[in-house]
């Protein structure tokens, strides 16, 4: 009997990996996985549409001679005797830390040039916050023009600590206000964006919580590429241009009187052990058929840190794979684990084939640069037929990303024309490529981690869960820590760091006067 080499024995497994892989359930699996990126591509481009289909009416109202259609697509709207008649505003955003393009966001925020009265309030846990230093010392630029003050809502007892911030910010918002504007800090908004929430929000009374999503903009490390594929299949249910099944907490529109009066148990439901604000508010919609909206230029430039690395990629996808562990009702408990087993199974099944293809590749290389291949080891062409739907399928979803990444990026400039112009450039798509592969497969990991572990720690604070609600809060974190944060967040801002004024900051001061009033009378 011929003993067979190293190598050898390694093409014989590599023949028969191959040959396996052509088996009828081999296929299906594979089959499968070429059906999930098309499924992918269509969606795309449906939110491309949706997307392009609001820059065409921009490009329509400009060429009418509306130069200001990035406020509204009426010219008649931005009367001053319209723009009195706005309802007023409460922004409320809870701060941790203090970050890379903080200081940016936020002066897109205060700098918004929406007519009604307006008010921003940032609620940070204490005053040893990074995020209190950093936003006292920005106000002072804007004292005298926007009604802007810092809330110290102390450490959450029974919730997550953003989840406090949130509710002692609408306890302590402006008793007229009739909406209140929940913003994550790593919101870039457009001049406009407030101004168009509002406009729905009057027009259709009966939306519960209108919504946006980000655009992340890589760093070019990998953990960021892998968090922008992350976002992208969920970009496609927000791109709807009306009413959505999701809820992103880092832009979400409501009434005011909805937390007043508790209604639906809001406060009650989110203050009890609540851990995620979108997931928790996205149940309670659910649960009393409440209506939730995504206009479609409630997209944003969501620049992610320079030094983002793979572990913090890896600890925000922990944070996000969480939050399916927590629930108020059986029904949403039985919801979250549809979602759960849904989202691993679609995960697996799209990386699937390109595991298998790596077998079909080198059986195929063997096949072709060794003599003497034959018998037990010829090559099954199915393999490389495989592969090569693979590949079709592959560059089908790429270029369906690219598009809506470019359409997205077109609206985003045309929306914030006084900003520099963000380009479709900065892209690597071999690393987007790596990162879906990744992203993928590491996701049906940190779900079943999350699952068995019942905590995480986020910003330096471990949550602990019990049937669905947080039961136990531990503060570990340490003076000098930073911050694991896609923002890159640290705790001291360098000495001479000044950020120049936006130019939109100039205009919002120029307009102050025929905007009045600005602030609240108090």
């Amino acid at each position: 009997m011929e003993v067979m080499s190293p190598l050898e024995s390694i093409d014989a497994l590599l023949f028969s990996a191959s040959r396996a892989l052509c088996t009828p359930f081999a296929i299906f699996i594979q089959i499968q996985g070429y059906v999930i990126c098309l499924l992918l591509a269509a969606g795309w481009a449906g939110a491309a549409y949706v997307r392009n289909r609001e820059i065409r009416q921009m490009k329509k109202c400009m060429k009418d001679g509306n130069d200001f259609a990035f406020l509204s697509h009426d010219l008649d709207d931005l009367e001053h005797s319209k723009q009195i008649q706005l309802p007023g505003v409460t922004v409320v955003m809870p701060l941790k830390g203090f970050g890379e393009h903080n200081l940016h966001n936020w002066r897109t925020q205060l700098t918004s040039l929406y007519g009604g009265p307006l008010e921003f309030l940032f609620v940070v846990d204490s005053t040893e916050d990074p995020a209190y230093h950093a936003v006292s010392r920005l106000l002072l630029d804007f004292k005298d023009d926007v009604d802007a003050r810092i809330i110290v809502a102390g450490p959450s007892t029974t919730c997550s600590q953003k989840i406090h911030n949130q509710l002692v910010g609408v306890e302590k918002m402006h008793k007229g206000s009739k909406y209140v504007l929940f913003l994550d800090d790593d919101v870039r908004l457009h001049p406009g964006s407030v101004g168009a929430l509002t406009a729905e929000m009057e027009k259709r009374p009966e939306i519960f919580i209108q919504t946006g999503y980000p655009l992340d903009l890589p760093s070019g490390s990998l953990g960021s590429y892998c968090i922008y594929e992350y976002h992208m299949p969920c970009s496609m249910g927000f791109a709807t241009g009306g009413r959505t099944f999701f809820l992103w907490g880092g832009c979400m529109m409501m009434h005011a009187d909805d937390f007043r009066t508790d209604k639906h148990g809001v406060v009650s439901q989110l203050s009890d052990g609540g851990y995620s604000d979108d997931m928790t508010l996205a149940a309670i919609a659910s649960a009393h058929k409440r209506l939730i909206t995504s206009p479609p230029v409630a997209v944003f430039p969501h620049p992610l840190a320079s030094d983002l690395t793979f572990s913090r990629y890896w600890n925000y996808l922990r944070k996000q794979t969480f939050v399916l562990e927590s629930y108020t009702t059986s029904i949403n408990w039985i919801m979250n684990r549809a979602l759960f087993s849904v989202h691993c199974y679609l995960s697996w099944g799209f990386v699937a084939p390109y595991i298998m293809a790596i077998f079909h590749v080198l059986a195929a290389l063997i096949f072709y640069f060794k003599d003497n291949v034959g018998g037990e080891n010829a090559l099954n062409p199915n393999g490389l037929r495989l592969v090569g739907c693979l590949i079709i399928c592959t560059a089908i979803e790429l270029l369906s990303m690219w598009n809506l990444t470019r359409i997205e990026v077109r609206l985003c400039n045309m929306l914030s024309p006084e900003a520099p112009p963000l380009s479709l450039s900065a892209y690597n798509w071999c690393l987007v490529f790596v990162a879906m592969v990744v992203d993928n497969f590491l996701y049906p990991i940190s779900a079943i981690r999350s699952h068995f572990s019942q905590s995480i720690n986020w910003s330096g604070i471990r949550y602990h869960l019990r049937n669905g609600k947080i039961h136990k809060i531990e503060r570990t974190m340490e003076k000098g820590k930073k911050f694991s944060d896609l923002a890159a967040k640290r705790l001291y801002v360098r000495r001479g760091a000044q950020s120049k004024i936006s130019i939109l900051g100039s205009l919002s001061r120029g307009l102050a006067h025929w905007r009045q009033p600005k602030k609240y009378d108090v």
